[in-house]
């Protein structure tokens, strides 16, 4: 199948007197084709597009939320997942129709600079790449620290803290393998979040039987509410970063085989599957040890949970299924950081050097290096908790966008804007979706919102400075 290319006017230079590349001649459901090459080879199956989506979600919201939901909201928390997984689905199904519309690598920055034009593109895209690259490192250092527990954990003692060097070790290898072939990253992403939902499902199911007495215990908690119903929505917003992973797999669009079928069932699946996973840990969770100790473990509890289940076996397995999730975490934000990276230097917004794809191995090297090399100077900080909550609070102004961008588009109805999914339920359903994650914003701490702004400010100066003449808007 061939589908029509975007329309779109390429007038305007950058500084460097750049100016946006051309669409491509043909899109079909193998690559993306150009009058004098191949952009990028679709590699990506449905399988490793929901593998991107479920092992860049499954991270925090399983090894670090749990204790802090717990002990905002008590059982009740399991309503502020599911709180947070319907707002996910209501952006995942807009944010599907613009995919298979404009199924191009960039993700929400194509779909909302084509829908709404230069600037607001400029604001998202460089505030993406920027919020991917902080996201990315804060999972490496995550990984860091779950692989130093679990030396601790056996008894191996050691003289130094190996957080910053493991995090750096996986941040080249990452890299290195993203630059060798994105088909060899989306097959090692598929067998890393194989054998992660295999241990959680083991241990879930283990958890649940306990809780209901099958094995003896019946610990199900009694209160629900416990500690009022407002905890649950701002729970609901400290938990949403949970569910920033969807956005990803449409980042590489560009690289998902049969895009009109598989980008959809990649983006829904991967938020109803994780949401599942979410809403059962804490029912798991808060069966094991009540809300209030539960609370008291912080970011390790589902460490305590699983050793109090199976004793030190299953505090290292669930510490091994903590290093799988921020590895796979970090391997798809990296994988999706130099995507933003590639759509941007296409664009004329970013030096046209960084979207030079490598002959030999089909992907975008130079954006790679771009992502990769500003990740391991945030890796070598460890310092980069605040940094991702701005990540989240620049992905919740994106998806609010990509719903705004899906009503333009629907009103204006150019004539190369011919999606092969429509979302159900229009105009509520995108509309209910960027009002709840604009919404959301207003639950999260002061100073991420400052940083957040700071950031959308610099972009738009880049933008007027380096690109303020150029046009991406669909021809309507």
């Amino acid at each position: 199948m061939t589908e029509q290319p975007v329309d779109v006017d390429p007038g305007g230079q950058n500084v460097a007197g750049e100016a946006p590349a051309a669409e491509p001649e043909a899109v079909t459901a193998d690559t993306t084709v150009h009058d004098d090459d191949v952009e990028l080879e679709r590699t990506i199956g449905l399988v490793g597009g929901l593998a991107i989506g479920i092992g860049t979600m499954i991270g925090a919201g399983i090894f670090v939320f749990p204790g802090l939901a717990a002990n905002n909201a008590g059982l009740a928390a399991t309503v502020s997942f599911a709180i947070g997984g319907v707002i996910a689905l209501l952006v995942a199904l807009p944010t599907s129709e613009l995919a298979t519309a404009m199924p191009r690598s960039g993700g929400g920055y194509y779909f909302i600079s084509r829908g709404m034009g230069t600037a607001y593109g400029a604001i998202v895209g460089l505030g993406l790449w920027l919020g991917l690259m902080f996201a990315s490192a804060f999972y490496l250092v995550g990984l860091g620290h779950y692989a130093s527990a679990v030396f601790a954990e056996l008894g191996v003692g050691l003289s130094f803290s190996p957080v910053t060097g493991i995090g750096l070790l996986f941040g080249v290898v990452l890299t290195a393998l993203s630059i060798g072939g994105t088909e060899n990253t989306a097959t090692l992403q598929n067998v890393v979040v194989g054998i992660l939902l295999v241990v959680l499902t083991g241990f879930l199911s283990y958890g649940v039987l306990d809780a209901v007495g099958v094995f003896g215990r019946g610990s199900v908690p009694g209160a629900f509410f416990s500690r009022g119903h407002f905890p649950v929505l701002t729970t609901a917003a400290l938990v949403f970063t949970s569910y920033l992973g969807f956005a990803q797999v449409a980042t590489v669009a560009g690289e998902i085989k049969q895009p009109g079928r598989n980008l959809p069932l990649a983006m829904v699946g991967s938020v109803l599957v994780v949401t599942v996973f979410y809403v059962v840990t804490i029912f798991v969770a808060t069966s094991a040890f009540g809300a209030n100790r539960l609370g008291q473990f912080g970011e390790t509890a589902m460490v305590e949970v699983a050793r109090d289940f199976l004793g030190l076996p299953g505090a290292v397995a669930i510490l091994g299924a903590g290093l799988l999730a921020t590895f796979s975490s970090a391997n798809a934000s990296i994988l999706s950081a130099s995507r933003a990276v590639y759509a941007l230097s296409r664009d004329a917004l970013l030096p046209r050097k960084a979207s030079e794809v490598n002959l030999r191995y089909g992907t975008p090297h130079v954006a790679l290096l771009a992502a990769g090399g500003p990740i391991l100077v945030l890796v070598a900080t460890g310092q980069v908790e605040l940094l991702a909550e701005v990540a989240s609070f620049l992905h919740l102004i994106m998806y609010g966008l990509m719903c705004v961008a899906l009503i333009v588009l629907r009103r204006r109805n150019p004539e190369w804007y011919s999606p092969s999914y429509r979302v159900p339920g229009y105009p509520v359903v995108p509309a209910v979706g960027a009002l709840a994650s604009f919404g959301l914003i207003a639950f999260m701490q002061p100073a991420s919102i400052g940083i957040g702004v700071g950031v959308m400010l610099v972009s738009y100066l880049w933008y007027r400075y380096y690109a303020g003449d150029v046009t991406l808007k669909g021809d309507i």
